[in-house]
């Protein structure tokens, strides 16, 4: 679950961002609305344990964001939280499965190959698994950020802008396979967008919420 309660955020310098109470069930869908440039992203990088609120209280999975150390946050978000950044981040070293063990070893575990396999399996990947990022499709390289968000059996996913730049073919084929990676997993889905395709999309789902971003306090 996610539950916050007069959060605000505020930049060195800069504005302070100010967001909405939500309280948002296990498994629950929240779509964050807002320009570029609103602070949807400084809301994910709240729930993440990134950042410290500057004012106000945001749980996540049970857990006071703002009470987490440096240590103490590496461990939680890498057992906790599974993020789709805009910006996929593979490593163009390493094939798909050379990144999928890296995440593990990112997060302090042993490579499991077995769950390395069950990801790929789950996402349809095993004939890729061999293959570098540059021999990768956009929606193939998308699947392989999916399933490197969600190794470790996250129990919220993160995903910013994830249908950015996509055609409506590609953008509903991003967001079916979020919402039944989420599901599978009985994780909250949290998706940041502009994009009003994406309100769409899930305009009929249980346990949808949705929150505008873009209250800014000078």
């Amino acid at each position: 679950m996610i539950s916050t309660r007069q959060l605000a955020y505020r930049y060195t310098g800069g504005p302070e961002l100010r967001f909405d109470d939500v309280d948002v069930a296990q498994g629950g869908v929240l779509l964050l609305r807002g320009a570029s440039g609103s602070g949807k992203s400084t809301w994910l990088a709240l729930a993440a344990g990134l950042l410290s609120p500057s004012e106000g209280d945001m749980t996540v999975a049970e857990q006071p964001v703002q009470a987490l150390g440096r240590a103490a946050g590496d461990a939680w978000r890498a057992k906790t939280i599974g993020f789709l950044p805009q910006r996929l981040h593979l490593s163009s070293a390493l094939t798909v499965r050379g990144n999928l063990a890296m995440a593990q070893w990112a997060a302090g575990q042993p490579e499991d190959q077995a769950r390395i396999a069950e990801a790929l399996a789950a996402l349809d990947l095993q004939a890729l698994a061999g293959r570098r990022p540059a021999q990768l499709s956009g929606g193939q390289a998308q699947r392989v950020a999916l399933a490197r968000a969600v190794l470790l059996k996250p129990s919220v996913i993160l995903a910013d802008e994830p249908t950015a730049s996509l055609d409506d073919e590609a953008a509903a084929a991003s967001l079916a396979l979020l919402r039944s990676t989420a599901q599978q997993q009985g994780a909250t889905l949290v998706i940041a967008t502009h994009d009003a395709r994406v309100g769409a999309f899930f305009k009929d789902e249980k346990g949808l919420q949705s929150l505008k971003i873009g209250s800014i306090k000078l």
